[in-house]
Formats: C-alpha cells, sequence, structure tokens
C-alpha cells in the first residue's frame, strides 16, 4: 500500500461530522485527519442529496485537504460512516487519487431489500480497502459482504465488530480506532 499520510472522513445520512467515532479516529490516529460535512448538513437540511452532487463535494473537500495539508492525493485515504464512506468509495470508483479507503458500516443495501445493492462501482476501485462493519448490521449481513467484495480491484480487509449493529456501542470504537490504525500502518493512542 502506499504510505498514507492523511486520512479525510465524513459522516452517515443522518450524522454529521461531530459522529463520537470520527473524532476518535482525529483525536487517536497519528496522522492528519480532517472530517468534513456535506453541504446538505452545512445548510441545515435533513435529507442527502443526490450522489452527484455528494461525489462532487467529496473530490472538492479531497482536493482542500491535499492542499491544506501539503499531500498528494495519493498519499490520502478516504472513508466515513456508512453513506459517507459509500460516496467517498464512489468517488474513488470514478478516478479520484487515493492510498486506500476506510468504510465504516457500509450500507450494502437498505433495510431489509438485500437486492438493492449498492456496489455497482466495486471493480472500479484499485486502492485497500478496509470495511469495518457489525456482524449484526441489517445493511448487509457478513455473508453478503463477504460475497460483494470479491468484485473489488483492489485489496480488501474486512473487520467484523462482533454482535453490533449499524451503529456500532462507543465501546467498541477502541477497536474500531485500533483497526484503522493496523490498517493504515499508523500509530494510535489507546
Amino acid at each position: 500500500m502506499t504510505r498514507v499520510r492523511g486520512l479525510l472522513l465524513t459522516h452517515g445520512a443522518g450524522g454529521d461530522s461531530s459522529h463520537r467515532l470520527l473524532v476518535a479516529l482525529q483525536d487517536r490516529l497519528e496522522l492528519p485527519v480532517k472530517r468534513f460535512d456535506f453541504p446538505y448538513k452545512r445548510e441545515g437540511r435533513r435529507a442527502p442529496d443526490r450522489a452527484p452532487k455528494l461525489i462532487l463535494a467529496a473530490k472538492e473537500e479531497a482536493a482542500s485537504f491535499a492542499e491544506e495539508s501539503g499531500l498528494g492525493p495519493d498519499e490520502i485515504a478516504f472513508g466515513g460512516r456508512s453513506m459517507g464512506g459509500r460516496i467517498l468509495s464512489m468517488a474513488v470508483a470514478e478516478g479520484m487519487p487515493a492510498a486506500a479507503l476506510v468504510l465504516l458500516s457500509y450500507p450494502l443495501h437498505p433495510v431489509g431489500k438485500p437486492e438493492r445493492l449498492r456496489v455497482e462501482h466495486f471493480p472500479d476501485i484499485g486502492v485497500p480497502t478496509l470495511f469495518c462493519n457489525g456482524d449484526r448490521d441489517p445493511f448487509g449481513a457478513p455473508e453478503e459482504l463477504d460475497r460483494e467484495i470479491s468484485a473489488i480491484a483492489g485489496p480488501t480487509v474486512v473487520h467484523w465488530l462482533e454482535s453490533q449493529r449499524h451503529d456500532p456501542k462507543p465501546q467498541f470504537d477502541d477497536e474500531v480506532v485500533a483497526a484503522v490504525g493496523g490498517f493504515l500502518n499508523v500509530g494510535y493512542s489507546s
């Protein structure tokens, strides 16, 4: 894997960048981490914009973070929780340079609709990708995710959080920080 020297993270559809897990990653990983809100959140709206607008916002944030940190885009890992991670993975699949992807609680499909998979872009992901999901997540069971990630061109790692759903409990934050730090090969405080 290209040496990761920065991490850009964003939130899920119903949250914002102040989510405790995103804050924990920023506070405890030993590399520059930036969290950002999508425009709909900054504008005070509840409903996310359509994917093309979110992808464009993600690409703009990536360029801004690269410039302000002095890092090349290929030295930065990108990701986030749920929808945010999905959008960043779509941006990378569209050609946005990246060192890696960190996908926390990836929403493989809507709850109760396993036939509506959100994986069309997986074959276009060529960077190392970490999935960190609860093994009881209604947005995608372990066997579903294991089956679908085989389409990703780059190497993949899956870290399952035992007995956790889509928003793992706070006591799992340490485990997630350790999984992300290990995957990115960077130090972290416990």
